[in-house]
């Protein structure tokens, strides 16, 4: 079974998974960031891979990935900062980024260097389910690597099955159909297309992320979910205290108030 898979087995419910921009705010704060979100009680994380011309992202993330662009963060160098990263972190791991990244580096090499790593996961938001279906879905299983895929409230149900038959590890519901930034709130439209998604009773658990940065939004999307995802709320807490721990245990108090 994966670590992924596992979390999900051992977990419930209230999973919290903790997204970062690598090289935010330098390169070799990758490993100090991920002890850190481990040691503070986060259940997964999702490490950021910085790209210039993001689609999904609110200003938060958008300024963590030109701050780590500017320091040097790329790909290959991600990739030389996670190694031997499994002789220290044992929660479950998953790269974000866009597929333009990928294409670059080459999927093929892409999904080998994840597997080789133990990095479980991957989230490409631009990237087309068919396209992963056709050209990377045999290989990607193979390599024991999950893609995760989005899901919003304008995706048909159709079309979420399709994803939720086709993918592992979890669905990723975005909350809105929006960029990526906290809120305080979430609004009664919001809250029925969770539990939309709910009364579908997926093959896969599914997480809620965007907007997630208090009590308020973490027990709301609890409610429906097996937990959040957590991004701009925590990249503005490090860039902001500037220590992975200070940070960890801010965003810990924050989703406690």
């Amino acid at each position: 079974m994966s670590r992924i898979s596992s979390l999900f087995a051992a977990k419930p419910s209230g999973i919290l998974s903790v997204y970062f921009c690598a090289g935010d705010p330098t390169p070799a704060s990758v490993r100090p960031t991920l002890r850190a979100l481990q040691d503070g009680g986060v259940d997964m994380v999702e490490i950021g891979i910085p790209f210039s011309d993001p689609i999904a992202d609110g200003p938060v993330i958008q300024n963590a990935a030109t701050r780590a662009l500017q320091g040097g963060m790329t790909l290959r160098r991600l990739f030389v900062e996670l190694e031997g990263v499994r002789t220290e972190i044992h929660v479950p791991l998953l790269l974000m980024g866009y597929y333009n990244v990928v294409l670059a580096y080459g999927p093929e090499r892409f999904i080998a260097d994840c597997a080789r790593l133990g990095i479980d996961g991957c989230i490409i938001p631009d990237l087309p389910f068919e396209e992963y279906d056709t050209l990377y879905r045999a290989e990607a299983e193979a390599a024991g690597v999950d893609f995760v895929f989005l899901v919003t409230p304008e995706t048909s149900e159709a079309r979420i099955r399709q994803i939720d038959a086709g993918t592992s590890g979890f669905v990723y519901a975005v909350s809105s159909a929006s960029v990526t930034g906290a809120q305080r709130s979430f609004g009664d439209a919001k809250q029925a297309y969770f539990a939309r998604l709910k009364a579908m009773e997926l093959r896969n658990p599914w997480l809620i992320g965007f907007g997630i940065s208090n009590r308020a939004t973490r027990e709301a999307a609890d409610r429906y979910a097996r937990g959040v995802i957590v991004g701009s709320k925590f990249v503005t807490l490090l860039h902001t205290l500037g220590d992975p721990a200070a940070a960890t245990a801010a965003l810990i108090k924050a989703l406690d108030e």
